[in-house]
């Protein structure tokens, strides 16, 4: 991101990378079997929006003056929607364990996609909340110690001096370790990091291994 001269830093992180990524996973939330989903289809959705809306309004840019309760606001909009898809995951092997033979192995792999792209998002934006205490402390030049290794921060020869991660780049990280069920090119060095690149291996290996091999083997 180009420098911005009217920031004491010369940096802010936009928030409309992380907005665009929630309304995705709202959009993925949607197109669930009912199911898959706990109480009306309507109701999450309608609870993020409420929060996503005037957080979006109110601090389109993450600055060094956040203030605490705008963060509380925007934790608890990314746990909201990783209560979410961590409910449907456990009604999605329910419903599997349950009545597989009865289920279309195809809907059972779209939903499993779902679950399973929506998983990627949510601990990319765990990923971007947290490191260094967040995206407003890391704009403010108020980093705490870094939660993630990034290759540019080993070797700086390979970018600007001035390379900072930003949304894209925890969502990679996500997706990676989403994959490969590890680290890959960054590595996590906090025990909050590792605790939620865990969680996230679990979640995908359970909807990848599990249910969609077994829906693979139930498909007309």
């Amino acid at each position: 991101m180009d420098a911005n001269p009217n920031t004491p830093n010369g940096h802010l992180e936009p928030r409309w990378p992380a907005s665009i990524a929630i309304a995705s996973a709202l959009a993925l939330y949607v197109i669930l079997p009912q199911s898959l989903i706990v109480g009306p289809r309507w109701l999450i959705p309608v609870l993020e929006a409420a929060l996503l809306i005037p957080l979006t309004i109110t601090n389109p840019y993450r600055q060094h003056h956040e203030t605490r309760e705008l963060r509380f606001l925007a934790i608890g909009l990314i746990a909201l929607v990783n209560l979410a898809n961590i409910a449907s995951v456990v009604l999605l092997v329910h419903h599997l364990l349950a009545g597989g033979k009865n289920t279309s192995g195809k809907a059972l792999v779209y939903a499993a996609l779902a679950v399973w792209l929506t998983n990627v998002i949510v601990f990319g934006l765990w990923f971007w909340e947290i490191d260094k205490g967040g995206p407003a402390a890391r704009s403010g030049h108020r980093e705490l110690i870094p939660d993630f290794l990034f290759p540019q921060m080993t070797e700086p020869r390979i970018t600007t001096a001035q390379w900072h991660p930003g949304f894209v780049d925890y969502l990679y990280v996500a997706f990676t370790n989403a994959t490969a069920f590890s680290p890959t090119d960054t590595m996590p060095l906090t025990q909050k990091a590792k605790t939620l690149m865990a969680a996230e291996s679990l979640v995908s290996m359970i909807t990848v291994v599990v249910v969609a091999a077994r829906a693979v083997n139930i498909l007309p």
